[in-house]
């Protein structure tokens, strides 16, 4: 049985395998590698996806449905024809097409899937990805975020020493934005930042209102179907635009007899709203990572609309650096996704490669607000940007005198009130009669990469209690296995060999030394151990080089007279690190 990867797109979806050392992408029935996510159901009930589908958006679109992405975990109903249908029902039929391609392409039974998401899809979204690989017949455990599957794919930290880049991710429906820092052999994600709701869909209808517009027509009065008609058209001459200009635009029917010329000055002009969208999430990547434009190494742009002249254009311009090349954007996550599928499995080749993703929303748990009794404030315990997998924890008091019991309620969201967040569920542990303030809680989230959520709870007498928050679609056996898994992450970093190791060095030198050079042994011990802390793989690793070099360097003045003092600040060279 395989394992492949698959990009789950707004507009199209394709697979890849990883297989013979490198990332394969699968063709579809047509010999194509893109199928349309669309979906229309036909006059005797028989469900059609990809081509077939999208071609029936215009002849048939009461019974056609595309963009469905955008709902997953939303609980939208589809209604096509008779029958009705939730986002993640839609987006099973087009897993279980890409599946069926993969097995008829690879000649085995395919029963599991790495599945790429949006870095900026919520708990609820990607337990709809993963509800949706179920029905598919898939199982999935296992999602990564797009820009993390680009970045695998890419040719992101070739070569010796760091590399930053931005990873502009922009699809038919979503925007995504990561920075991204290769570190030897790790693929470390920074920062991510996104637009659920922005991709080239968007511009397609804004094209096809500005037609109207200058054309004297009124899109919101057309029919569906015309509307449609308008869209497709929309795309078709956006897609034109890519490598002519201008290109006509033009409709002519027994009602309408209009063209125009559009251009990329045009298309500039009449979409300045979607452009300033584009730019939030980009701003807020680089402040979430405290960076400035002018760290960044490299700009990456996958995703099919990136295709678009005018959208390089404009955040080339923005950024002051011309897009990398490298993989094509349209397959660039389907071959990520196919990498990251041989690395579930450990395949050759992949085995020394990490991939560390990072959490995109605040998980906290709810407290007093003293101002507003009515309205709890959300306490932040593992922020947005912690780089999984992670686990840390909260102290929490009584608020009244006498509290039988601490009822945690988890939450989702960077908002200050809960009830502006997401509410993920609670849980509620007894605790002693006692004075307000003398009896707590430790709170601990573990979180890890596959979307599983533990929260243990432990007071201060013994009496504790677990909730697991898991992704929609696993098994309780492969919970379990997981959390055993996950036991892992609550041991700290330092109780590993290799920073016990450095550790052990580091406190035997400053046996030996004395004066100054015992001083910077120290702070070097102090600065590493705080590195340690943080329980993010790529600092680690970056600080426990810079330690082993500071170790080899203070051994190799052991034993000279007059130690000079070593020319080496840790905290100074590595202030963004701390």
């Amino acid at each position: 049985m395989a394992i492949i990867g698959i990009d789950l797109g707004t507009t199209n979806s394709l697979a890849a395998v990883w297989r013979n050392g490198t990332s394969e992408l699968i063709p579809n029935s047509l010999g194509e590698y893109l199928t349309p996510s669309v979906v229309s159901v036909d006059s005797d009930g028989t469900i059609l996806v990809g081509a077939a589908a999208r071609d029936r958006l215009i002849t048939h679109p009461e019974h056609t449905a595309a963009g469905f992405k955008r709902s997953m975990g939303t609980g939208r109903r589809y209604e096509l024809g008779s029958r009705v249908f939730t986002a993640e029902d839609l987006s099973s039929f087009v897993l279980r097409r890409l599946r069926e391609d993969a097995e008829a392409y690879l000649g085995e039974v395919v029963d599991e899937a790495v599945v790429s998401v949006p870095a900026y899809f919520a708990e609820s979204q990607r337990a709809a990805t993963k509800r949706a690989g179920a029905l598919a017949g898939l199982k999935v455990e296992r999602l990564v975020n797009e820009p993390s599957a680009a970045a695998m794919a890419g040719h992101i930290g070739e070569g010796d020493g760091d590399k930053v880049c931005l990873v502009f991710d922009f699809g038919g429906g979503t925007l995504d934005v990561s920075l991204v820092e290769r570190f030897e052999n790790v693929v470390s994600v920074t920062a991510v930042s996104g637009d659920n709701y922005l991709g080239g869909r968007d511009f397609d209808e804004l094209i096809a209102r500005g037609f109207c517009q200058d054309c004297g027509l009124s899109f919101d009065d057309l029919s569906r179907q015309r509307q449609e008609t308008l869209v497709r058209q929309a795309e078709t001459c956006k897609m034109a635009l890519t490598t002519q200009e201008p290109v006509i635009m033009a409709v002519a029917d027994e009602e309408i007899s209009a063209s125009i010329a559009l251009t990329h000055e045009w298309v500039i002009r009449k979409s300045g709203a979607l452009f300033q969208r584009m730019l939030a999430p980009v701003r807020k990547v680089f402040m979430d990572a405290g960076m400035g434009v002018d760290e960044l190494d490299e700009l990456v742009m996958v995703g099919g609309s990136s295709h678009m002249p005018a959208v390089r254009r404009y955040i080339a311009k923005a950024l002051g650096r011309e897009p990398a090349s490298g993989a094509r954007p349209d397959t660039a996550i389907a071959v990520g996704a196919g990498i990251c599928s041989g690395m579930k499995v450990r395949a050759d080749g992949l085995r020394e490669l990490v991939l560390t993703d990072v959490c995109p929303f605040t998980l906290g748990i709810n407290v007093i607000n003293e101002a507003q009794p009515d309205k709890a404030r959300m306490s932040p315990i593992i922020e947005r940007n912690s780089v999984l997998p992670t686990s840390k924890e909260g102290i929490y008091y009584t608020a009244r005198d006498n509290q039988p019991a601490i009822d945690v309620k988890i939450y989702q969201g960077e908002q200050r009130y809960c009830d502006d967040n997401t509410y993920l569920g609670h849980l509620e542990v007894a605790v002693p009669p006692a004075p307000r303030g003398e009896q707590y809680v430790r709170v601990r989230f573990t979180y890890d990469i596959n979307g599983l959520l533990e929260v243990d709870v432990v007071g201060k007498n013994g009496q504790s209690g677990r909730l697991v928050l898991q992704g929609a679609g696993m098994s309780q056996e492969e919970v379990e296995t997981r959390l055993k898994e996950l036991e892992s992450l609550k041991m700290h970093p330092r109780d590993q060999e290799g920073a016990r190791t450095l550790i052990a060095r580091g406190e035997r030198l400053y046996a030996m030394t004395v004066g100054q050079m015992r001083d910077q042994v120290a702070w070097m011990l102090d600065w590493y151990q705080l590195q340690l802390s943080t329980q993010e793989s790529l600092r680690i690793a970056k600080a426990s080089r810079k330690a082993e070099a500071f170790f080899d360097q203070a051994e190799a003045y052991i034993g000279l007279s007059d130690l000079p003092a070593l020319d080496l600040d840790p905290l100074a060279q590595d202030e963004e690190e701390t």
